[in-house]
């Protein structure tokens, strides 16, 4: 239960679980607290121990210069070191600093890698069970492995062919498409999950896990079938704030060796991932002449340029060129 939020004291003292707090007041992200709080915890350590309020903007930029320079990271690191110290001053020690001289990484964001769709469903193939099913939306509907597994059966409306997409990146909610070839594996996928759930109630179990705010607001909901996860993990568990024996939802690592497993086994020797289903169905939709607009919507993106890289993925290259060798 890695993604649930670890507990913090109701007056904390230590200065990271302070920031914590302070992420989780403004409704940040897990995810993004896990990394505004690594970056910071880098910042201090930089600068031996010293305090961030003894310090500013010249020592920002020192740190930013050092990640550029030293560790060579990408523009795209650099930038979400960047916002975490921004966080860091502006929100949380109120010392927002003015504009600073640093030097950009000069290593761009890679093209990302992209399976044909031959290979996609080749990889597919190579699945069974749910971690099959799994990789079909993730190359169907363009979800990230996190949101893929952490789906609940409330999100899937198969009336609309919509699957919506709860506290995705940035807790930002989204539509995409649910696959129509889908709904009868996802309707069996939800009859096992609704006698497994029987099961729990029965045994004294199936209280799922649901954020505070929403437990809050539906304080019974934790034990109905609409919020349960579609891919349930086998085991039960101790939620780690509560205690409570809960069953929780798939872990994360066991699909990443599952699709890994499949990408070996069906010979293809791309830098791939479970990440790469999600790239090869945006570049599947500009290969069909979906608009970027539209494309972003469904990837959840929350700037075009996001979504714009795909357009250097495709055969042809983002602006239709072909090459002498291919013409007749």
């Amino acid at each position: 239960m890695d993604d649930i939020p670890p507990p913090l004291p109701k007056a904390p003292i230590k200065f990271l679980d302070r920031v914590r707090y302070e992420i989780r007041r403004k409704g940040l992200s897990l995810s993004t607290e896990k990394t505004y709080v690594y970056w910071i915890r880098l910042y201090i350590r930089f600068h031996k121990m010293r305090h961030p309020e003894d310090m500013g903007g010249d020592e920002v930029a020192e740190f930013l210069h050092f990640l550029a320079i030293e560790r060579r990271v990408s523009s795209n690191t650099q930038k979400t070191a960047l916002n975490a110290l921004v966080f860091l001053y502006r929100t949380f020690l109120n010392q927002p600093f003015e504009g600073i001289d640093i030097t950009l990484a000069k290593y761009p964001k890679r093209v990302p890698t992209v399976f044909s769709h031959a290979e996609a469903l080749g990889i597919i193939d190579q699945l069974r069970g749910s971690y099959r099913l799994m990789a079909q939306l993730m190359y169907g509907a363009g979800l990230r492995v996190s949101e893929t597994y952490r789906l609940r059966i409330k999100d899937i409306d198969f009336s609309a062919n919509v699957i919506f997409v709860m506290f995705s990146k940035n807790n930002r909610h989204r539509r995409t498409v649910l696959p129509v070839a889908l709904k009868d594996d996802l309707s069996a996928q939800i009859q096992k999950v609704a006698a497994l759930h029987t099961e729990d109630l029965r045994d004294g179990y199936g209280h799922v896990y649901l954020p505070n705010a929403l437990a809050r607001k539906y304080p019974n909901a934790d034990k109905e079938l609409a919020w349960q996860y579609l891919f349930p993990s086998s085991n039960i568990a101790p939620d780690p704030i509560s205690g409570v024996l809960r069953r929780h939802h798939v872990h994360s690592r066991s699909v990443q060796r599952a699709v890994k497993a499949a990408i070996r086994r069906e010979g293809i020797t791309k830098h791939a991932s479970p990440h790469t289903f999600r790239h090869s169905f945006a570049t599947r939709l500009l290969e069909n002449g979906y608009d970027l607009r539209t494309i972003q919507e469904l990837l959840g993106h929350a700037d075009i340029s996001t979504t714009e890289i795909y357009t250097h993925v495709l055969n042809k290259g983002g602006r239709g060129v072909r090459s002498p060798l291919d013409s007749a």
